[in-house]
C-alpha cells in the first residue's frame, strides 16, 4: 500500500503546485491513496468549501486541517456533510465535523485521523492528544491495519513524544503545521513511519508560503496582519509511505517536486472553466478577522 501525503497547501500557489505536480507523481509511483493537508489552502489560513471541493476533484482522497479548521464560515456550515474533510479528532465533541474516518483505497480500507497539539495555539484548543491516542488507535485498528495520523502541532518535542507513544500502533504519524520540511523521516522500531514536518506545498522562496515583507513588518511592529501569498518557486512537498499488509511501514521518502512558475494571476483554462490556481472568489470573503 503506497500512501502519498501532500504537505500543507498554502494559498493560490499551493493549489497551483498541487494541480501541476500531482500528475507527475502519479506517473512515477503507483499511488493507492492521497492524504492532503489543506489547513492553509484559502488565503494561507483555513480551508474554504470551494477549495475543498476543488482539491478533492484534483485527486485528494482526504483533506486534513488543523488549528485553522474553523476559519472559513462556509466550511464550518458544511463540514458535517463533507466526508473527505477532517478536523482535529481531539476537539470537544460538540464541534462540527469529525476527526477520523475509514476511507476506501483501491481494494483496502484506510483509516485517517487528525490530532491537534496543545503547545502554541491560542485560538483553538484540543484535549491532550497523547491521552486520546490509545482509544482512537484501538478503534481504528479494529477496522483496518492501515492507519495514518496527521499530527498538527507547533512544538517539535510534542511531536516526537506522540511519535513514540504511537509506535507499533499505527502505520504512520506525519507532522504538519510548521510548513518547513524536516530531514528526520524514518521508521520507528515498532514499524511506524514518522517525520516531524512534511513541509508545505506552495511558494518555496517565502516565509511559510507567504510574502516576506509582510512577515518582516509583523515582526518589527508587533502588529498582526494577514500575510500576502507568495508565488516564487512553487513546489509540491510531502512524503511517500509504503506499508505492508500487516500495517507496518516499509519505507518513508521525502518529496520535493518543483513545478513551472506561474504569474500571480494565472490565466483561466477555457476548457475547464476554472482558474488555473483554483481560487474561487467566494472563499476569500469568508475569513475570521
Amino acid at each position: 500500500m503506497k500512501i502519498l501525503y501532500i504537505a500543507e497547501v498554502v494559498g493560490k500557489a499551493g493549489i497551483y503546485a498541487f494541480k501541476k505536480g500531482l500528475p507527475g507523481l502519479r506517473e512515477r509511483w503507483r499511488i493507492d491513496f492521497i492524504v492532503t493537508c489543506a489547513d492553509g489552502a484559502t488565503g494561507g489560513n483555513g480551508l474554504g468549501r470551494n477549495h475543498a471541493a476543488y482539491l478533492h476533484k484534483l485527486g485528494a482522497d482526504v483533506l486534513t486541517t488543523g488549528e485553522c479548521c474553523f476559519y472559513k464560515k462556509d466550511l464550518v456550515e458544511n463540514i458535517g456533510h463533507i466526508p473527505y474533510v477532517l478536523r482535529p479528532e481531539n476537539l470537544n465533541p460538540a464541534a462540527p465535523g469529525i476527526g477520523a474516518r475509514i476511507f476506501k483505497g483501491g481494494d483496502a480500507r484506510i483509516a485517517v485521523a487528525v490530532l491537534l497539539g496543545q503547545s502554541g495555539f491560542t485560538r483553538l484548543h484540543g484535549e491532550n492528544p497523547i491521552s486520546r491516542l490509545p482509544v482512537l488507535l484501538e478503534r481504528l485498528r479494529q477496522e483496518t491495519p492501515y492507519v495514518i495520523i496527521d499530527f498538527h502541532a507547533e512544538a517539535t518535542g510534542e511531536k516526537r513524544t506522540l511519535f513514540t507513544a504511537a509506535d507499533g500502533r499505527c502505520s504512520a504519524v506525519i507532522g504538519s503545521h510548521n510548513r518547513v520540511q524536516t530531514a528526520d523521516e524514518g521508521i520507528l522500531p515498532g514499524g511506524t513511519a514518522v517525520i516531524t514536518d512534511a513541509g508545505r506545498t506552495g511558494s518555496r522562496d517565502s516565509v511559510g508560503g507567504t510574502e516576506t515583507e509582510s512577515r518582516i513588518r509583523e515582526y518589527l511592529t508587533g502588529i498582526p496582519e494577514w500575510t500576502k501569498e507568495a508565488w516564487a518557486g512553487p513546489e509540491l512537498q510531502g512524503v511517500l509511505v509504503d506499508i505492508n499488509r500487516d500495517g507496518r511501514a516499509v519505507s518513508i521518502e521525502r518529496i520535493r517536486y518543483p513545478v513551472p512558475e506561474a504569474s500571480p494571476v494565472p490565466a483561466r483554462e477555457p476548457a475547464a472553466g476554472e482558474p488555473e490556481n483554483g481560487e474561487p472568489e467566494a472563499d476569500e470573503s469568508e475569513s475570521f478577522p
